[in-house]
């Protein structure tokens, strides 16, 4: 009982209730139909008890399975690590660098943001992947990039598996003539009689099976080369955005400064030991970090509130005009509206008549921003923010948040 508990390391058990999301649930019927097409491939092609080569080929193939299952729930059941919730920082001018999480009612660590999905602050947080129903951050990083560097090779070795499965059961079975060419695939094989047959059905499953393996090999593959690109740099995907915003707004003020990304270490292999370890505990609590001889912890901290303070400078304040329902893909805002919807986890908004919107960023048939909500659930930390269709708004004559807020000033003078 007690090794059955060490084993199982949830929190608790509703944990496992991460498995009940479309995310993991496609994805491990993936690994299950490409891993049971390959062990039986490889019982008609290259049956283990024969050679050497096939008890190799066959080790090989549970291997991969076992460690790219491993892995996974590794990713998802392990976490991202979160802020404990009303966090302070020890040294108390330390708030006055860091932005205040009213959800979690503290102060977000350097590195760390909040996810709506998980509803917490996530320790140096990369991104919320649906594939584990969970949070890619300082705990579950190396897992998740191990099993998306795992995935691709697993699925080359069974794509091998079944084109050489569906060669070597179809070449006495085809005839080729003139101007067509036959496959009966009732002929039996006159030089090895596998012990499994291969019908009309096994040909359609392992058919099927090459193209799932393929398209998660390219897949997963472009993002594992997203991962482990930004990992060198000891980045996230969110700091790479940060950074980029950064030099925009020091670009758009022209104000002359230098801004250097405080964690990058000047060493990719000092980088990637930042995440990848053998004990397989990545380094730091995800809280303090080691940074560049020229930065300090709060650095990146800082251009945060910068860009915080910038973002409410430039945005546009709208009037609904229109009504809308929150729908993702509405059918009665237009043909390009309900075609171009954002492909994005992030949420919709419903509007009605009358209100107000602040807008801080959009696409031509898209707008992102924050309804302008009561003042008690202002105080009470309530947000409303996320996507809406253009046609539902009009620009205010007084457009941007800075003109309200002097507007605002000169009444109560």
């Amino acid at each position: 009982m007690n090794v059955l508990s060490a084993i199982i390391v949830f929190e608790n058990l509703h944990e496992v209730r991460r498995l009940c999301h479309w995310g993991p649930i496609i994805a491990l019927t993936v690994i299950a139909v490409c891993s049971s097409m390959a062990i039986l491939d490889s019982i008609i092609w290259y049956w283990p008890l024969d050679t050497t080569g096939g008890s190799i080929n066959f080790i090989m193939l549970i291997n991969w399975t076992v460690l790219i299952l491993y892995n996974y729930f590794n990713a998802m059941f392990v976490g991202p690590g979160y802020i404990p919730l009303e966090w302070k920082p020890e040294n108390q001018q330390d708030t006055m660098y860091l932005q205040f999480c009213r959800v979690c009612q503290g102060y977000k660590a350097p590195r760390s943001h909040h996810c709506r999905k998980c509803n917490r602050c996530v320790m140096k947080m990369d991104h919320h992947c649906p594939w584990i129903n969970n949070c890619c951050g300082h705990l579950n990083h190396a897992y998740f990039t191990t099993f998306l560097l795992l995935a691709p090779l697993g699925c080359i070795h069974a794509a091998f598996i079944f084109i050489m499965t569906m060669y070597t059961q179809l070449y006495d079975r085809i005839s080729f003539g003139w101007s067509s060419v036959k496959i009966d695939m009732s002929a039996a094989r006159r030089i090895h009689h596998p012990i499994m047959p291969f019908s009309v059905a096994s040909f359609a499953a392992t058919l099927f099976a090459l193209g799932l393996a393929l398209g998660t090999t390219i897949a997963v593959g472009m993002l594992f080369f997203i991962q482990i690109k930004v990992i060198l740099r000891n980045k996230t995907s969110i700091e790479v955005w940060i950074e980029e915003k950064a030099k925009d707004r020091i670009q758009y003020y022209q104000t002359g400064e230098e801004f250097i990304f405080p964690y990058d270490l000047g060493s990719r292999w000092e980088n990637f030991k930042q995440v990848f370890t053998w004990s397989g505990t990545p380094e730091g609590d995800g809280i303090e970090w080691p940074v560049n001889e020229k930065c300090h912890q709060h650095t990146l901290t800082i251009e945060q509130l910068k860009q915080k303070a910038d973002k409410r400078v430039r945005s546009v304040q709208y009037r609904v005009v229109e009504d809308y329902n929150g729908a993702c893909c509405p059918l009665g805002k237009g043909f390009n509206t309900f075609l171009r919807t954002p492909c994005t986890e992030e949420p919709r908004i419903q509007l009605s008549k009358g209100e107000t919107i602040f807008a801080t960023r959009g696409t031509k048939w898209w707008m992102y921003g924050d309804k302008v909500l009561e003042e008690e659930e202002t105080k009470a930390g309530v947000r409303v923010r996320g996507w809406f269709p253009r046609r539902c708004v009009e620009k205010c004559l007084y457009d941007s948040a800075n003109n309200t807020s002097e507007s605002e000033e000169k009444k109560d003078k």
